[in-house]
């Protein structure tokens, strides 16, 4: 009988079909395409609307841009920036091969560098069209936290970024098998292995040439990528193996749903609301509700979420930034209080 109190073990593929051995269409790059769709359907109707300056025929240009030069460059500078340079040897592995800093292939993207990213491009772009910063933001601001959750169930998806270790009597806890390899767990990993290679054949054939020495017992010689790209979509495919896994993987926290039902489902829907709700509130109220939302947010679910990096004045990279972005949030709303300035003020005509 199967017990539907069970603890859920992760055994989503993020790979949903490949054309070659190279070309694969993933769940992650798909998150981007829909987040951006979304975007531009709720612009679009707000600029109908005539609750975002940005005429209608120039939504999809708008939207383009500041996907790319917003969210693509910001989040790809903000990852080496704010991750990548602060590792031992970050400085030497760019210096070696620059083109590690544009090698979003590899993954890699920062959520404060692609939100920071989008409000550098829009200061540019309202300049340019001569369109009030503030009001162009306040309609990126809203649709930004669906960016933030489609990317966080994609990264649900992957396996990756996902929590600390809670009780597997919590209904909510997940064990993801890709932590076994990634947080030190190498005896439980070996164990698992070992487990799989007795209750599988297929497991076993494939770990059978990976025999080394561990200590005073034999165990397997599995690089990281060998792990995630070779062997996990062998669990994937015999259940047995995956148990075997599971039985020496620790619950976690999905934090990554946390993180998108709260910074993206939450923040949009509230955002939203009020824009419709109040189509007379002042410039910059909205950008600024958004800054300061996704930052409390953020901070309080990365007590339960597995720190990536070293931590900074004892807390994670994460929340140290989201301190800033609180004083970005209420310089935003210092600046809408002080201009007084409301969207019907600068709508561009059509």
């Amino acid at each position: 009988m199967i017990d539907l109190l069970a603890t859920y073990v992760h055994d989503l593929d993020p790979v949903i079909f490949s054309i070659s051995e190279k070309i694969k269409l993933r769940w992650y790059g798909l998150s981007y395409v829909i987040g951006f769709a979304a975007a531009y359907m709720i612009l679009l109707r707000l600029s109908r609307k005539k609750l975002w300056p940005i005429e209608e025929l120039k939504v999809g240009d708008a939207v383009t841009y500041t996907a790319i030069f917003g969210v693509f460059l910001g989040g790809r500078i903000g990852y080496v920036l704010f991750y990548m340079l602060p590792r031992p040897g970050g400085l030497d592995r760019i210096l070696e091969d620059p083109i590690t800093i544009i090698a979003v292939w590899e993954g890699g993207m920062a959520s404060h560098g692609g939100i920071l990213g989008i409000m550098f491009f829009t200061l540019f772009y309202a300049w340019k069209h001569k369109l009030s910063w503030l009001a162009v933001g306040d309609g990126f601001a809203i649709v930004a936290p669906l960016g933030v959750f489609f990317g966080r169930m994609a990264n649900f998806i992957n396996g990756e970024l996902y929590g600390t270790i809670t009780d597997e009597k919590n209904w909510w806890a997940v064990k993801f098998p890709k932590s076994l390899y990634e947080n030190g767990y190498s005896d439980n990993l070996q164990k698992g292995l070992q487990q799989a290679a007795i209750s599988n054949d297929t497991a076993g054939e494939f770990l059978k040439d990976r025999v080394r020495l561990v200590g005073d017992y034999d165990g397997y010689d599995l690089s990281p990528q060998a792990f995630e790209q070779e062997f996990l979509p062998i669990a994937r495919e015999n259940p047995d193996v995956m148990q075997a896994l599971a039985d020496h993987t620790p619950a976690r926290h999905p934090s990554q749903l946390y993180e998108g039902i709260l910074e993206g489902l939450v923040i949009f829907v509230m955002l939203y609301l009020i824009r419709v709700r109040f189509t007379k509130l002042w410039h910059g109220v909205i950008s600024g509700g958004f800054f300061i939302l996704y930052a409390i947010f953020r901070i309080g679910v990365e007590n339960v979420r597995e720190p990536d990096s070293e931590k900074i004045i004892g807390v994670t990279k994460g929340q140290f930034y989201s301190f800033f972005m609180i004083a970005i949030g209420l310089a935003f709303l210092a600046w809408a209080w002080k201009s007084k300035r409301s969207l019907r003020d600068d709508i561009a005509p059509g």
